[in-house]
C-alpha cells in the first residue's frame, strides 16, 4: 500500500486504500451474461483509513487496458468505505456505478491502479498469473 500526499496537503495516509481479495470482485458470481446485476456484481471497494474528510474530485480509478473512472465531488468520510460498481445505478454515498455495460476488471488477471487529482498513484492491486 503505497501513500503520497494529496493535493489537500495531508497525508494521504488519509486515504490509504484497503485492497484485498475481499476489496475487489472482478470476477461477478454466476454467468457473467452482461445483465445490469451482473455487471453490478464486479466492483473495487476504497477505504478511507483516516478520520479525516477526503474529496476523491478527479481522482481516478484505472484498468490495466485503460478504462478509467473518474470521480466526481465524492466526499470520503473518515475510515468510510465506498464500493465502485461496473454497471449502472443510482449513486450514494455508499456505491458508486460506473455506468459501463461491459465489464471491466479481468477475470483471470488484472490491475486497479488509483491516482489522485494530480495523476500521482496512490495505490495499485494486481491479481492474477502476469501479476507474480
Amino acid at each position: 500500500m503505497a501513500c503520497h500526499p494529496s493535493s489537500s496537503g495531508k497525508k494521504v495516509s488519509a486515504i490509504c486504500t484497503s485492497w484485498s481479495s475481499s476489496r475487489v470482485q472482478a470476477d461477478s458470481p454466476g454467468h457473467d451474461d452482461r445483465t445490469n446485476r451482473s455487471l453490478n456484481n464486479e466492483w473495487v471497494e476504497i477505504t478511507n483509513t483516516t478520520r479525516d474528510v477526503i474529496n476523491l474530485r478527479g481522482w481516478t480509478l484505472r484498468d490495466d487496458d485503460g478504462n478509467r473512472y473518474r470521480f466526481d465531488n465524492v466526499r470520503l468520510a473518515g475510515r468510510a468505505t465506498i464500493r465502485i460498481h461496473t454497471g449502472s445505478g443510482r449513486d450514494t454515498r455508499t456505491d458508486l456505478f460506473q455506468n459501463s455495460r461491459d465489464y471491466i476488471w479481468d477475470n483471470r488477471s488484472d490491475t486497479a491502479t488509483l491516482r489522485d487529482d494530480r495523476g500521482r498513484t496512490v495505490d495499485t492491486e494486481s491479481w492474477g498469473r502476469r501479476h507474480h
